[in-house]
């Protein structure tokens, strides 16, 4: 390092006493000309010596010599030795160091450059940093949109005022610091983790509770109780609580589970947990009582459209109106939206922010890149529109999961949609569950069901329907199968209804199951005799073939306990 003394700098190389203003352009020669006198004595011997570092013009306009009266070079001093300013570009023989030098790409380094350019190119300037700082909040990032735009503070939260609306008890709750043990139940993308992070990062700035997150996805039950110990010095040393968030707390089993039970109870930790899955199933009743379940709902297109202007305006992007009213993207470098593109992400991620998000990152650093700027990678004027979108997004999403609790709603919502006779409604069903992915053989299974169960001794011919279909569709597969599914669906719904064989056969198990005491046995005139012990017992003494008369024959069928019931008007007792 060169040593200043006196207003003078030293040179490290020839000892020579130059000014702050010429020390960085002698530095360059004074190490250029060493290089040289070390290659001419070493010859070809070793490795061939690096270009110049200064232009012919900078050499013609100084000497060789190293005291302090040589001529000053004609840029400005940089703020860094040049020998340590590793992005200075080689400069061909004539050539300035402004000419083939875009005006995005002035570093720190090479700011002299931009303080020689002319005063007329300052709003050039202006709009080329503008469409480089563009670029790189649309291209070079380094996380998910949703992840960036993640919410820190409840005024930023949108969609749950059902639950967390200005004057609901919990939202007091939250921002009163008195955090409850929570369950937080909702499908993807309807803020679970946002909330947790929002009351972790309150807790933080209030140094009020100390934060643990975990993945019961990734975390083992020793790491559990790890962090379950260090909660307990915690609060034995600095009267601390910890808030311990579980994502995916359904993916503990049962025995993990208890591991909180005790530390819940005694409020050693207040317990967040995240799941997609229904904890009625999924989460241990015993934990379940100790925490007060949170139902977040899909978000609603007015919430996801919210979500959405606060992503655009982070990017720093112009929406176009339907109408053709506002500011228009006529500007070099400008990135702009249509309202309507913005609407169809909002209506087609299906209440999914995380989905929403990203997709629109997708489609706007896709349009980007296709319009680049070769030489200077900048971005020309670009606008997103709904076609970019709608490639991004793919298709509609379609919340079902085969495994979980949605699997029962639509099936249900399926079966009772044909006992209403309701058509229409029994279509949007079955076409919910096969475009979400549902196996057919168990549509048509259930079908097979409803044909006795609810259409039953109305229309016969149901029952040979749903089982032709069955086999049908297990010929077949999907996706030709949708149609003989449909068709089965219509005829279902269509046909006449009745439960009388279903009601009376709960009837003959609700007796079964009620009976106190042995079950009566089977009178002895309709049993069967194939042995000549049977016979001479009894057995089938007194019964009357039926063929043998001609009209009916008086004769009880059922246990001396149970003659004159009639199971199809019968009603249990408790």
């Amino acid at each position: 390092m060169a040593e200043e003394v006196a207003g003078t700098v030293k040179c490290p190389v020839c000892a020579g006493d130059f000014t702050s203003s010429e020390i960085n352009s002698h530095l360059d020669k004074c190490l250029d000309q060493g290089r040289k006198s070390e290659d001419e004595l070493q010859a070809s011997a070793g490795p061939p010596a690096k270009k110049s570092r200064v232009s012919s013009e900078a050499k013609s306009g100084s000497g060789a010599g190293t005291s302090g009266a040589e001529v000053k070079p004609k840029r400005p001093p940089g703020g860094v030795f040049s020998m340590f300013d590793t992005k200075k570009s080689f400069l061909s023989s004539g050539q300035t160091a402004t000419e083939g030098m875009p005006l995005d790409t002035v570093s720190p380094s090479n700011a002299h450059v931009r303080a020689t350019l002319p005063v007329s190119d300052s709003g050039t300037r202006k709009r080329s940093d503008e469409a480089e700082a563009l670029n790189q909040r649309l291209l070079n990032s380094d996380k998910p949109l949703a992840e960036k735009m993640r919410p820190s503070t409840l005024e930023e939260y949108f969609g749950q005022n059902k639950v967390l609306g200005e004057h609901t008890l919990l939202r007091a709750l939250l921002q009163s610091q008195e955090v409850p043990s929570l369950i937080l139940w909702g499908p993807p993308g309807c803020g679970k983790t946002t909330l947790a992070h929002i009351i972790a990062s309150s807790s933080k700035k209030k140094g009020t509770a100390r934060f643990v997150t975990l993945s019961a996805t990734s975390t083992s039950t020793n790491e559990v109780r790890e962090v379950i110990k260090q909660a307990q010095n915690e609060l034995r040393l600095c009267k601390r609580k910890t808030i311990l968030f579980i994502d995916e707390i359904h993916r503990f089993n049962k025995s993990q589970q208890d591991t909180f039970l005790p530390h819940v109870e005694c409020g050693t930790i207040t317990l967040i947990g995240a799941t997609t899955e229904n904890p009625s199933f999924q989460v241990n009743s015993a934990l379940l009582s100790r925490c007060r379940v949170l139902v977040l709902e899909k978000l609603s297109v007015s919430a996801m459209s919210s979500i959405l202007r606060r992503a655009v305006d982070s990017l720093g992007l112009i929406v176009l109106p339907d109408d053709g009213s506002g500011p228009g993207c006529s500007a070099e470098g400008q990135v702009c939206i249509e309202q309507k593109a913005l609407d169809t992400i909002a209506h087609l991620c299906d209440g999914d922010a995380r989905s929403a998000l990203n997709g629109l990152q997708l489609a706007v650093q896709a349009c980007v890149n296709k319009t680049l700027n070769a030489e200077t990678h900048t971005p020309q004027t670009t606008v997103v529109q709904e076609d970019h979108v709608k490639e991004g997004l793919q298709r509609s999403h379609i919340l079902y999961d085969k495994a979980g609790e949605e699997h029962y709603n639509c099936i249900s919502a399926l079966h009772k949609s044909m006992r209403g006779s309701d058509e229409n409604a029994a279509l949007y069903w079955l076409g919910r569950m096969l475009e979400g992915g549902e196996d057919p053989l168990y549509v048509a299974r259930r079908l097979v069901r409803f044909a006795s169960e609810d259409v039953g001794l109305a229309d016969p011919a149901a029952l040979p329907q749903a089982v032709s279909a069955f086999q049908a569709c297990h010929f077949i597969g999907m996706p030709e199968c949708e149609v003989i599914l449909a068709q089965c669906v219509l005829y279902l719904a269509r046909a006449p209804k009745s439960v009388e064989a279903y009601k009376a056969y709960n009837n003959v198990k609700a007796c079964l199951r009620n009976h106190k005491g042995p079950l009566p046995p089977v009178p002895l005139h309709l049993r069967n005799a194939p042995t000549k012990l049977m016979k001479e017992l009894g057995y089938a003494k007194g019964y009357k073939y039926n063929p043998a008369f001609n009209g009916p024959v008086d004769q009880e069928y059922l246990p001396e306990e149970l003659r004159g019931i009639k199971f199809f008007t019968w009603t249990p007792s408790d």
